[in-house]
């Protein structure tokens, strides 16, 4: 383990640096308690913008969420909006929904539905359905759904990213450039210490990256899709006028603070008339997801890069950067690297011209997938024209 170049995380606008530490394993399940305790330490006053519906018997609250939370089930979805088939595995979702909503015999509810003087019921597995929460008082009630949101978005939180939002970049002319700065690289700085031909992106997969998603049903997928189209109708049509956004793939950069030891080395995009407009389309869109939930507000700002090469494709030549770094449960794994002398490639090629192309699309991919061209497989898109 490297522990002179931990993950780098950001906090409120600044930079820290995490340095992971060796956790040991148990045969005995965590400590429910400890998680429902460290839950509840932003859950104590309750949120008043719930729905709470008024019966003969009290109060009633229901909470919406996917089934893949708390169902053990195996789901597979597709929808008339042309979204690809896929499987999710969710032993790991049940066991958490065990163990942290409901707990080991019970204790987990019982305890919330004792503090908040409520019932809650919780749908079996293998069944669709709601979170339902009653009692007398409508406080209590209130109480308890902020309690059961915050587990569910701790857990959500925890998962591996399935989807995210990007734009293609697998025009001939750019994939034809990448490849020949592939092979000039590897012809002038192979003898640099970490530089070898494992360690470059598969040109059919070049992407812009906007933002990472956590998509667990097929509502999620369609809601996606949706608000995509939305995006398109309030102002992605203003700025890009109905028109492909003309950009063009030069220059090279590097992740971290140290050419000397480089993980990823990415090329710049850039547009080509000279305008901010491709940033503030990207960052619009960032936004927009972020204020609905669908992607967790990490960066203010899409920080546009296109990965050309990835010390973690070393080892995997399917591994997608700092996004590969968790379990399903949410425990964090450090990845041994090599990371590779980038001076050399920084000095000669720092203007290298891959190209130029037309963005004409913005994609909801799935993650660890590939379609019958070799890029990542689309579930979505809208296009500018």
């Amino acid at each position: 383990m490297e522990v002179l170049r931990p993950q780098l995380i950001r906090i409120d606008g600044r930079n820290y640096r995490k340095n992971p530490v060796q956790e040991q394993t148990y045969q005995h399940e965590e400590d429910e308690e400890d998680f429902y305790q460290g839950s509840m330490e932003c859950a104590d006053e309750p949120c008043d913008a719930y729905e709470v519906e008024q019966t003969p018997q009290g109060f009633r609250s229901t909470v919406r969420a996917p089934s893949l939370l708390y169902n053990l089930i195996h789901l597979n979805t597709s929808n008339d909006c042309g979204f690809q088939k896929i499987t999710l595995d969710c032993q790991n979702i049940y066991t958490w929904k065990s163990r942290h909503i409901v707990g080991r015999r019970g204790d987990t509810r019982k305890k919330i539905e004792m503090e908040t003087k409520t019932t809650i019921s919780i749908p079996k597995p293998g069944e669709d359905g709601e979170i339902v929460i009653t009692g007398q008082h409508r406080n209590g009630v209130i109480s308890a759904r902020t309690r059961i949101d915050v587990l569910l978005d701790t857990f959500r939180r925890k998962q591996p990213f399935t989807h995210f939002l990007a734009f293609f970049l697998n025009e001939v002319e750019v994939q034809e450039g990448f490849l020949r700065f592939q092979e000039e690289v590897l012809a002038k700085c192979s003898m640099d210490h970490g530089v070898d031909s494992s360690i470059f992106q598969n040109p059919k997969k070049l992407h812009l990256t906007i933002g990472m998603l956590v998509l667990l049903s097929e509502e999620e997928i369609q809601q996606t899709c949706e608000m995509l189209q939305q995006c398109k109708e309030e102002f992605i049509n203003d700025i890009s006028g109905g028109k492909p956004l003309e950009v063009e793939m030069a220059g090279i950069e590097y992740m971290n603070d140290d050419p000397g030891m480089v993980d990823v080395l990415y090329a710049k995009v850039h547009m080509k008339d000279g305008s901010n407009r491709l940033q503030e389309l990207v960052d619009r869109v960032l936004e927009r997801f972020q204020a609905s939930g669908l992607i967790v507000k990490e960066w203010n700002s899409v920080k546009l890069h296109a990965t050309v090469m990835n010390t973690l494709f070393r080892k995997d030549p399917n591994a997608e950067g700092r996004y590969n770094l968790y379990t399903a449960d949410g425990k964090y794994i450090f990845k041994e690297r090599e990371s590779f002398d980038g001076r050399n490639i920084l000095k000669l090629f720092e203007n290298f011209y891959f190209g130029s192309l037309k963005l004409n699309s913005i994609h909801i991919s799935q993650r660890f997938t590939i379609d019958s061209f070799g890029n990542y497989a689309s579930c979505g898109q809208i296009d500018f024209s």
